[in-house]
């Protein structure tokens, strides 16, 4: 709550008039993000919690963010993770369904939803814009979904090909959130993950490079294993 409390009080400026706008890292801006402010976020410190109003949209500048929820038994079910370039916090009602934790520090632009929804009314730049950011995580939900008819093998060799997707494409995938954190994105225990990885680098699919760097080195088998 103290979170929301320090969003509410930052000065949001009003969209520029241009389509795109180029940023302080060199990329394009879209009509959406113009409309926010830059935030810091330290690592483990809350963006949002459950059931908070969901009055605001986000977008990772510079760390990772995940999204999570606690279940009645203690158990945690992370929802997603969010790496830089990636919009989050998006919901259906009026209230969050996930918290929001970033993982590493971030820097994250905080935009007001009533704005975006009122400027999208009226504009089919915005609009679109959130169109697609609807489906992204529609689609994203949908693959989620499917995780719990997997062997364990096959979750964690869909994990790895998702995360080398949404990375530089060179093969190598970079982890910045810990096993645990796999381990619960996953519905499976830390012990399972180390011993698939294990049992994946054995087979010769992957090498395990640094604890958080891997190298994918048969993309056919993991994809075969994802099939």
């Amino acid at each position: 709550m103290l979170t929301q409390i320090a969003i509410r009080n930052v000065s949001v400026k009003p969209a520029s008039q241009s389509r795109q706008a180029t940023g302080a890292d060199g990329t394009s801006a879209g009509t959406i993000e113009l409309m926010g402010a830059r935030m810091s976020f330290s690592r483990n410190a809350e963006i949002y919690g459950e059931n908070e109003p969901a009055d605001y949209l986000y977008k990772v500048v510079s760390g990772t963010v995940r999204t999570y929820k606690v279940l009645v038994d203690g158990r945690r079910q992370i929802g997603a993770f969010y790496l830089p370039g990636d919009m989050f916090g998006l919901e259906t009602g009026n209230e969050h369904t996930f918290s929001a934790e970033a993982i590493s520090d971030c820097k994250i632009i905080v935009i007001k939803r009533s704005v975006v929804l009122a400027l999208a009314a009226r504009d089919n730049e915005v609009a679109r814009q959130m169109w697609e950011l609807t489906a992204r995580e529609l689609h994203r939900v949908q693959e989620h979904s499917l995780v719990l008819i997997k062997s364990a093998e096959e979750r964690v060799a869909g994990f790895l090909l998702e995360m080398a997707e949404r990375g530089a494409g060179d093969g190598t995938v970079e982890l910045p959130m810990s096993r645990q954190d796999i381990a619960d994105y996953l519905g499976l225990t830390i012990e399972t993950i180390s011993r698939t990885l294990k049992h994946l680098e054995d087979a010769a699919a992957i090498e395990m490079a640094k604890r958080r760097s891997i190298l994918l080195r048969n993309h056919s088998a993991l994809r075969q294993l994802n099939a």
